[in-house]
């Protein structure tokens, strides 16, 4: 066995009272371990991870995708699509369109002296282009749409000959929305039929809701075609203090819902309006995209 030499008097009362220090350190060590396992944090519930609806890192962006700077939009901010209606039969006015500063869904009606050029050109800016179908309406109207509006009581033939004539004069659309149409999108064996032809064209709907009873989505939801509802028409009156009004509406929906679709006309009054009001999409966080990029965002509305 080995043997140390003895320490003296005051080396081992050095020792023992450095022990006794080591020990007592030790068991104070334990004693505040059990009060802090012991102890609940904050009111009671377990501390939080991660939580899954953290907004992810900010995505670099290009010109025009006017997303905020709020950290809390930097994930997925809210969208809105603007459709402009009733493009086609104003050369000079629907050219001003092309140079929106935001994503806008072209909206045109068929046969106009425009409507090819003014698809081809909005496509070629990145707008999704739509077709404008002129519908029957409840009440008899006048715009020059007359000879090819989609009516009730057509053959499932008849209408898918009609439309198809109407797309091949605007072949940059991908989707279609109704001009006027309150008495046709009422009617449920005749959206059925529409649906079923785009399904065929492999085209979405937009569905304007011109009739409080309008069944456009469900029909199209029956078909299997993917469909967005307009939430806000801008310019039905077109005082500048309405659309204001409205406009805000519109943010109100995109921020609440994630997304919402805006429709107006193609009026110079409109643009000006709208060219006035976009700088709030920056301030909410509000990112305008297409009717097409809406969906894919939110396949069901």
């Amino acid at each position: 066995m080995r043997r140390f030499p003895p320490e003296a008097a005051g080396g081992r009362k050095r020792r023992r009272g450095w022990g006794t220090l080591i020990v007592g350190s030790f068991l104070a060590g334990l004693l505040a371990a059990g009060v802090v396992l012991l102890v609940p944090s904050g009111d009671g519930n377990p501390t939080a991870g991660p939580s899954p609806f953290a907004p992810a890192a900010p995505a670099r962006t290009a010109a025009g995708d006017n997303v905020s700077a709020s950290p809390g939009n930097a994930g997925r901010p809210p969208l809105l699509a603007i459709v402009v209606d009733d493009l086609g039969y104003d050369p000079v006015r629907d050219a001003e369109w092309l140079a929106f500063p935001e994503k806008i869904t072209a909206s045109v009606l068929p046969f106009g002296p425009s409507s090819k050029t003014i698809a081809a050109s909005a496509r070629s800016k990145g707008f999704t282009v739509i077709l404008h179908v002129p519908m029957e309406p409840e009440r008899p109207s006048v715009d020059g749409t007359e000879p090819f509006r989609l009516r009730r009581g057509m053959t499932a033939g008849e209408m898918e000959e009609a439309f198809t004539r109407m797309a091949l004069d605007v072949p940059d659309a991908t989707g279609a929305s109704n001009h006027m149409g309150s008495a046709f999108t009422s009617d449920a064996a005749a959206m059925d039929a529409f649906a079923a032809v785009l399904k065929g064209k492999g085209f979405f709907f937009v569905d304007s809701v011109t009739a409080a009873g309008s069944l456009g989505a469900e029909a199209a939801e029956r078909a299997g075609v993917p469909v967005v509802r307009r939430d806000v028409f801008l310019d039905d009156d077109p005082r500048p203090e309405e659309m204001r009004r409205r406009w805000e509406r519109a943010i109100a929906a995109a921020k609440e819902r994630g997304g919402a679709v805006l429709i107006c006309h193609s009026r110079r009054e409109t643009l000006a309006a709208l060219l006035g009001m976009l700088p709030d999409l920056r301030r909410e966080g509000i990112r305008a995209v297409t009717v097409e990029e809406l969906l894919a965002r939110s396949p069901k509305r």
